[in-house]
């Protein structure tokens, strides 16, 4: 426990005061544990959207290629002919 120099003034919080700061300490405890599990749901859902992204630009890919290449046998019929 800190010392209280010699001479100097102490005004000591009254009761209610102290409750009061009290319970706003608590719910500031609360809100930053509350702050944080909705970080980490954030990030997680963040992560899975940017794994969808991944996927879906591959399946675009793979589409992309295979109209071109469907494209390219028309062509190629339509050369033929």
């Amino acid at each position: 426990m800190p010392t209280i120099p010699s001479g100097a003034q102490v005004e000591l919080m009254p009761e209610d005061s102290m409750k009061a700061l009290e319970d706003k300490i608590d719910q500031l405890i609360e809100l930053c544990a509350q702050l944080n599990r909705e970080n980490r749901a954030l990030k997680e859902e963040n992560l899975n959207f940017q794994q969808e992204r991944r996927d879906l630009i591959a399946k675009n890919d793979l589409a992309r290629a295979r109209v071109e290449a469907t494209l390219q046998r028309l062509r190629s019929m339509e050369a033929a002919s």
